[in-house]
């Protein structure tokens, strides 16, 4: 029996129909169509063997008889399985499916038991019955196969398609019963051979053959145990953990795949991924990767239930500024005009530091020390730490501002602009008094090929020219863009 786990979805989706009930509907009336097969392959052949004395054909009406049961299994199997999961079955009923197989290969063990015993007492003399090799006997062995090939191929097919193992389970049954009545075929036609040939040892190839028919269905049944087991224990295919492992991990933006496992629960795979990205990547980015990371999955294995974690580790590239701003957000700050100066072979860091602005001078103190603290055991090369604390200023980010007149700070900025003889075009200039100061911002276009650090020391310049120049000025935002037609590209 070959589980499916890869490379075949349900079926294409037709508007108005919900697949899972269609799959649900074609699983059951499948199973119904092999369960009436069965048993009038089971009547035929308890009927024929009967009447011929065979223990081949009993042996074979027992076999069926087995299929019987295996089919109403079957049957009640994906009825229960395709319920939904609930509070108390969060993976679903799938994995009835896979007591149902588990339970077949009880029944066809027991069966082998009989046939074994049945059979040697006939070889051994210690029991003695005329087989009879008619025509009609012929004739129901035949019919046999032919409903056996016809009902196999039609499970086999509904068990790919809907990913089903006790159908899959049922297919096997049939399929064994082709071989088996074959074999038996062949003992019949060894009786006929001994009453033609007057050859006395063909007489006891029925039982011969019963005792074929046995030890391949004893085969068959551990191997559907084993794999029926190995559902149950959640055990996955050769390579298939590798091959997803090696999907997720090419993703764009995964460090390492941490952890994956997988479970299967009749047609429904379930995959849990732990994966590990690069921790400056940010909530919403970080969310795209595990999103990549899932499609990634389920190219390999179709409609599988994908669930990712994801963990923020440091990259193999990352820098100290980013290694800072990440410890200051874990210790509730926020880290910005970071300096690192190296100097005779030693590192020196500076950081501005956002606090609290409830915070009284000891908090603030103390939650910058524990920040330095923590710099200095993950990056032990920095030896020294100076931080400066500003207030975060949350809760003042709305003031009240009224218009204020411009004529002053448009005249500083132009007189700036004649002295320093760039190509600086301020324009849209806003000046507003806000608690009790004034807040200046307007933009300011520049050269689109000068460099963004060139760009912001000549706006820095410019703020500190206008605080030397107008008294009581306090927020200052200048905005930089391109100039209009002189992009030189």
């Amino acid at each position: 029996m070959h589980c499916v786990w890869e490379g075949e979805a349900l079926g294409d989706r037709e508007h108005g129909d919900d697949p899972l009930d269609r799959a649900g509907r074609e699983k059951r009336a499948v199973a119904f169509s092999s369960l009436v097969a069965a048993l009038l392959l089971t009547a035929m052949k308890l009927i024929a063997g009967l009447a011929t004395n065979s223990v081949g054909i009993l042996a074979e009406a027992a076999h069926s008889g087995l299929d019987l049961a295996a089919a109403a299994l079957t049957c009640g199997a994906v009825r229960v399985s395709a319920k939904p999961a609930d509070e108390h079955h969060a993976y679903g009923h799938g994995k009835f499916e896979n007591l149902s197989a588990l339970a077949q290969t009880l029944l066809l063990l027991a069966t082998c038991v009989w046939v074994f015993y049945e059979a040697t007492a006939r070889l051994s003399g210690a029991k003695h019955a005329a087989v009879e090799a008619t025509f009609w006997a012929f004739l129901v062995m035949a019919i046999s196969i032919a409903v056996d090939w016809s009902r196999s191929r039609a499970l086999k097919r509904a068990a790919r398609k809907h990913r089903s193992q006790a159908l899959e389970a049922d297919a096997l049954h049939f399929s064994t019963d082709i071989w088996s009545s074959a074999v038996v075929m062949v003992g019949l036609a060894g009786v006929a051979l001994a009453d033609r040939l007057g050859v006395a040892w063909l007489e006891k190839a029925d039982a011969g053959a019963a005792i074929v028919v046995a030890l391949f269905v004893v085969w068959v049944s551990l191997r559907l145990g084993k794999e029926s087991i190995d559902e149950l224990m959640d055990r996955v295919p050769a390579g298939l953990r590798e091959k997803l492992h090696r999907a997720a991990e090419a993703v764009s933006g995964v460090e390492e795949v941490t952890q994956l496992r997988l479970r299967r629960s009749g047609p429904a795979v379930f995959a849990d991924v732990t994966l590990a990205v690069d921790r400056s990547a940010g909530l919403e980015n970080s969310h795209d990767v595990a999103h990549r990371a899932e499609q990634a999955i389920r190219r390999v294995v179709p409609d599988a239930d994908v669930v990712v974690h994801v963990e923020p580790v440091p990259s193999a590239t990352e820098e100290a500024t980013t290694t800072i701003r990440v410890l200051a957000r874990r210790h509730g700050l926020e880290a910005h005009g970071i300096r690192i100066y190296q100097q005779a072979g030693q590192r020196s860091v500076e950081v501005h530091l956002e606090v609290d602005q409830s915070l009284d001078v000891q908090e603030a103190h103390r939650q910058a020390t524990e920040f330095e603290k923590a710099v200095g055991e993950v990056l032990p090369e920095v030896e020294r730490i100076l931080t400066h604390l500003e207030p975060r200023g949350d809760a003042a980010a709305t003031w009240q501002a009224e218009p204020a007149e411009a004529i002053r700070v448009r005249e500083a900025i132009v007189q700036f602009v004649r002295d320093q003889k760039i190509g600086l075009e301020p324009h849209e200039l806003n000046v507003q008094s806000a608690g009790g100061r004034l807040a200046v911002s307007f933009h300011c276009a520049l050269d689109p090929a000068i460099n963004i650090t060139e760009a912001h020391a000549v706006t820095a310049r410019l703020e500190d020219y206008l605080r030397r120049c107008i008294p009581n000025l306090g927020r200052v935002l200048i905005h930089v863009e391109p100039s209009e037609g002189r992009n030189s590209s």
